[in-house]
């Protein structure tokens, strides 16, 4: 396949600007021989515009329609062949087995969103048929389902180029919801991007999509206007903190703010408790190692910090645990900027005062070595910033408290966060399972116990979210059937001929969906 570099705007083309972007190789830092046309005001304007013209057609289309066109989207996925997988390869510095893998989670997330539309809980179907002689006033009749919010703005992650980038999750669920979507593709794999935007475009090409139901947009200062323009209703972001607020703050000072869904921040911790390391404190340091390196520890679900109570088994695992990293070799990482952010947090946690480096070997050339640092509890029951703050990449925290009650304490301490893990032996969970419970789940989205955070399932239960800075809105979740809830809102029908309504809402229910009738779940047609 050529790649031209061009935007992709409502159906068509267009490298109207002067500015060009390219795509380097991860692992050397040599510039590709692709040049890619960062969008101009105009053409940012124009992609918002079509996604709206294309609003009241797609939003309209039956949710059989919308699925058969995410199912071919995933079609168009997996046909993609070697090349591309090569190509992913060489803009990310992923293995090839990683990538084979990952785009067979973005294919099925997008076959699975298909189900949920098929089975239609997503509309949300309640009715309250009139009451013409209650008394003191009759009762009207209502009808209430959800639709989608209207255009999103999407936004490439770094460290997933299929899974959370131009086909994934977030433009899955918008899609899914009825919402036609802009998305921004990410500097670091702009031809992976392109790629992906093609297969999606003769999916729509193929289904008979409007053609401003997807759009793309390369380059620098870009997502500002995107997110500023007012066609755009919601947005999807997966990223730094630092950027996902920016966007908050940006959204919410517009004439009509709107809601930004970003997913940030996370060390995740992992409690280990104390019969747990009596029974398997060298099984638990070897997968913990596992789990720190894994992705060269570029995965937002990384745990970054370990927790532990003080106790002889427990300096035995940190032994053990300190030589399980020492021996981690040095990864590349996803691009140069990540590097450099990663080199940066490592900096500051070794000039801080109250954290002790404990194993890795010192930062050199262009990959990342794996690190361990501990941290004096004070600074974790005093709130500092730091210590809090996620380090992107193969590095992890240990704090040792004193006991229960400092390991409560402690917990109280955290910020909020994608997961939280207990290491536990089934003593451990009836001596402190039920008290640790009640506090991690007011922190974070998932809760594990005897797992590790890395790796995330796609299904109806699974969350991917959790309270700031995890994400900028603790009740959705990004990954999971669940996300499709942050585009679509409720609107209610009073005293509508049934001619008007909705097909989730009309007496015959054509649809076959479950419907809250009365107070009671019901798939029966209403007379």
């Amino acid at each position: 396949m050529q790649i031209t570099g061009q935007n992709y705007i409502g159906g068509a083309r267009s490298a109207k600007g002067e500015t060009i972007v390219y795509s380097v190789d991860a692992t050397t830092g040599e510039r590709l021989s692709y040049d890619f046309y960062q969008a101009t005001p105009e053409e940012v304007d124009a992609a918002a515009r079509a996604a709206q013209e294309a609003y009241p057609i797609y939003r309209s289309l039956s949710a059989e329609k919308r699925a058969a066109f995410l199912e071919a989207i995933a079609d168009e996925l997996d046909a993609l062949g070697d090349d591309f997988v090569q190509l992913v390869c060489q803009e990310t510095a992923l293995p090839a087995g990683r990538i084979q893998g990952e785009r067979a989670r973005t294919s099925g997330q997008m076959r699975l969103f298909a189900t949920v539309l098929r089975r239609g809980d997503f509309y949300g179907a309640r009715i309250d048929r009139a009451l013409p002689d209650r008394k003191p006033l009759p009762r009207p009749d209502l009808r209430q389902c959800r639709m989608g919010l209207g255009p999103v703005a999407v936004f490439g992650a770094s460290n997933f180029p299929l899974a959370f980038s131009t086909a994934g999750g977030d433009t899955a669920s918008a899609l899914a919801a009825g919402c036609p979507v802009v998305f921004k593709a990410h500097s670091g794999h702009m031809a992976t991007a392109e790629y992906v935007a093609n297969a999606v475009v003769r999916a729509a090409e193929r289904t008979g999509m409007p053609a401003g139901v997807f759009n793309m947009i390369y380059g620098g200062g870009v997502g500002e206007l995107l997110v500023k323009h007012p066609a755009i209703q919601a947005v999807g972001f997966t990223g730094s903190l630092r950027g996902g607020r920016a966007l908050c703050d940006m959204a919410a000072a517009r004439p009509q703010p709107i809601p930004v869904f970003a997913e940030m921040s996370s060390i995740n911790p992992v409690v280990l408790l104390p019969e747990a390391l009596k029974q398997r404190g060298d099984t638990v340091a070897n997968e913990l190692a596992a789990s720190v390196v894994l992705g060269c520890g570029q995965f937002c679900t990384n745990p970054g910090m370990v927790i532990g109570i003080r106790s002889p088994e427990f300096s035995a695992f940190l032994e053990r645990f300190a030589a399980t990293l020492n021996d981690q070799p040095a990864q590349t990482m996803l691009n140069a900027g990540t590097l450099k952010s990663y080199t940066k947090g490592l900096e500051h946690l070794n000039a801080h005062p109250g954290i002790t480096h404990l194993a890795g070997s010192a930062q050199q050339g262009n990959q990342a070595q794996p690190q361990l640092f501990k941290a004096d509890v004070s600074l974790l029951l005093s709130g500092d910033e730091l210590l809090q703050e996620e380090v992107f990449g193969p590095t992890t925290v240990v704090v040792e408290v004193a006991d229960r009650a400092e390991l409560l304490q402690a917990l109280h301490g955290l910020r909020g966060q994608l997961t939280a893990t207990l290491i536990a032996e089934t003593s451990d969970l009836e001596t402190y399972g039920a008290e640790l419970t009640a506090v991690l789940e007011q922190k974070a989205g998932r809760l594990l116990i005897n797992g590790y955070p890395t790796g995330v399932e796609v299904c109806d239960s699974m969350v991917h979210g959790g309270p700031y800075p995890a994400t900028s809105d603790a009740r959705g979740t990004s990954v999971g059937t669940l996300a499709i809830d942050r585009f679509l809102r409720p609107v209610c029908y009073q005293n509508y001929p049934d001619a008007l309504l909705p097909d989730p809402l009309k007496n015959a229910n054509p649809l076959g969906v479950a419907r809250l009738v009365n107070g009671t779940t019901t798939k029966d047609a209403l007379s």
